[in-house]
């Protein structure tokens, strides 16, 4: 659509004066001079045909066509203003900004995260590690939604886990997961060797709470029924909230550890840690990749989703 409007200044100087009821301070305010400002407001009258002053020996005063214009004038201000600052708000297409649960960045991002920077050098990237503190079963899937909007608040993408069911948002599942117990390779030949589910009961348990938050049942208490093992296990040892520090207890040999071995590959490949067992137990919830719809076609979005789907392809083929 086009518009046919009056010199932008001119309005501007229009307003200006107006408000203050003094060409003097409106030059002030214009940063110009008062003879600038006279000029202004002259080539506007003549461009809409009607006066827009009285001017009386001290003073100037708003004519009934000048009272009309002024208030939808000063609304139109008020959007442009609104308007260009919209557009400074607005994320640099450079910029990429990525939440993502903790242990997820510490054991699974990071290290990947240079493969991308060689990728992308253009883009900026911003991770920030937030912190889940609630469940489905005791909070119920609003809360979990609230939660979800406000990592995607300030964030160009979420990654947690989850279940996928956001139908508003653009869901990319990552990562299926697993639950199996870890420890130190000292526990495997000690006093009471590790050589099947019921010798746990000579151990420690390290709790991972990560279970709890997400799927609203512990991951020892989900693969140990898996296991066959109904009893006779002490569910006493350590709690930590989250995989990344339950993953160092077990490393320094506080006990056993039910976890996601995925996150804990560097450990495991070190030989600092070993799976006593081979039951691996799935868990219902994934990775997710979330987006607002608003997000999913910038071009660094773009980039980098496609670089983490072909990263958690690579990972799934990777044997446990």
């Amino acid at each position: 659509m086009s518009y046919r409007l009056p010199p932008l200044n001119a309005l501007r100087a229009f307003e200006a004066v107006a408000r203050h009821s003094s060409v003097k301070k409106a030059a002030l305010e214009l940063s110009v001079t008062p003879a600038a400002v006279s000029h202004q407001i002259k080539a506007l009258e003549d461009y809409v045909g009607v006066k827009l002053f009285r001017r009386l020996n001290r003073a100037l005063e708003l004519t009934a066509a000048g009272r009309a214009c002024l208030p939808k004038l000063q609304q139109g201000f008020e959007l442009l203003a609104q308007a260009a600052a919209s557009l400074r708000a607005r994320p640099s297409e450079g910029i990429l900004t990525v939440s993502a649960a903790p242990s997820f960045c510490a054991k699974w991002l990071m290290p990947r995260l240079p493969r991308f920077f060689n990728l992308h050098p253009e883009i900026d990237v911003r991770v920030s590690a937030r912190a889940r503190l609630m469940n489905r079963s005791g909070h119920g899937f609003a809360a979990e939604r609230a939660m979800i909007d406000d990592w995607l608040e300030d964030a160009d993408v979420a990654i947690l886990l989850g279940r996928g069911e956001y139908p508003d948002l653009h869901t990319d599942h990552l990562l299926s997961l697993s639950v199996a117990p870890l420890c130190s390779p000292s526990l495997i030949n000690c006093e009471h060797p590790l050589r099947e589910p019921r010798d746990l009961r000579h151990h420690p348990l390290i709790h991972d709470d990560t279970g709890e938050f997400f799927d609203g049942t512990s991951f020892w208490e989900r693969w140990l029924h898996a296991a066959g093992v109904s009893g006779g296990i002490p569910h006493s040892g350590p709690h930590f909230s989250h995989t990344v520090l339950a993953i160092e207890a077990a490393v320094e040999g506080l006990g056993v550890v039910a976890t996601v071995p995925m996150l804990a590959a560097p450990e495991l490949d070190s030989g600092r840690l070993v799976m006593p067992f081979e039951l691996q137990v799935p868990l219902e919830s994934s990775y997710l990749l979330l987006s607002t719809e608003a997000a999913t076609d910038r071009p660094a979005v773009i980039a980098f989703r496609e670089w983490l789907l072909a990263e958690a392809a690579r990972a799934a083929t990777v044997p446990a």
